[in-house]
């Protein structure tokens, strides 16, 4: 192996997805390959969801991976307005960005389940996609029609499969948890998926303020840190994306 190349595998090998997020970097400067995230909390998490999406196709010396993305839509939250508008707040061309984001949409568990375990590393080989986004991960295994314990089985066997999936090939893959009640099958779904996540991070409101809390990390310390304003418009969560 020449010097020429071990440098570049290495230098592949440090590509880290920074949030650079004024606020939030504090807590959590960046994703690295080989986690599994979990966002959840207020829908805000979608936002910065997608941000991941448009941030991954920076160059590495900008914080981002130089990569294609892929976006499993679980609860149809992709949006091509809000892409295009964080695209135009990082320099970018949104019609170039949104054609390096390839979108799944699921519209049942079971559907799910197969972009999640049976389709997912294959769409991240063939694409060369270094960042994955499972957008509402939860939600449609909150469906009625599938009993309590089918459920658990099945989305615990799909966790699982997505944390290993982030270490053998080795890519970043961030899961969203949106707001569906606090039943005890909502409960013990996400309880599964933070079990098995790597990185944990919430982001919630109270009356007058915004709170980011990383509630789970290997490396960083644990804590919160606040944001000016409870309810952000997309302008003013990009702001500080610049």
């Amino acid at each position: 192996m020449s010097q020429t190349t071990s440098q570049t595998e290495s230098t592949f090998l440090k590509a880290k997805l920074d949030l650079s997020i004024p606020t939030i970097e504090r807590m959590l400067p960046s994703f690295e390959l080989g986690d599994f995230a979990l966002l959840h909390g207020t829908s805000a998490v979608s936002y910065l969801a997608s941000l991941l999406c448009v941030k991954a196709q920076l160059p590495n010396q900008f914080g981002g991976l130089a990569s294609k993305a892929i976006f499993v839509d679980g609860g149809n939250t992709f949006r091509l307005y809000q892409i295009s508008k964080m695209a135009q707040s990082q320099g970018l061309v949104p019609v170039q960005v949104l054609k390096q984001i390839s979108v799944a949409r699921a519209f049942t568990a079971y559907q799910m389940i197969s972009l999640m375990t049976d389709k997912l590393s294959e769409q991240l080989q063939r694409k060369d996609a270094k960042l994955a986004i499972i957008s509402d991960i939860a939600g449609l295994f909150l469906d009625e029609d599938i009993a309590d314990e089918e459920a658990q089985i099945i989305y615990e066997y799909s966790v699982r499969s997505l944390h290993s999936i982030a270490k053998q090939e080795q890519v970043i893959l961030v899961a969203t948890c949106l707001p569906h009640g606090y039943t005890k099958r909502a409960v013990a779904l996400q309880a599964s998926t933070y079990a098995n996540a790597d990185v944990v991070a919430s982001i919630r409101n109270s009356e007058h303020h915004r709170y980011f809390t990383l509630e789970k990390h290997p490396k960083y310390a644990l804590g919160s840190v606040e944001f000016p304003s409870a309810h952000p418009t997309l302008p003013e969560f990009c702001g500080g994306l610049d």
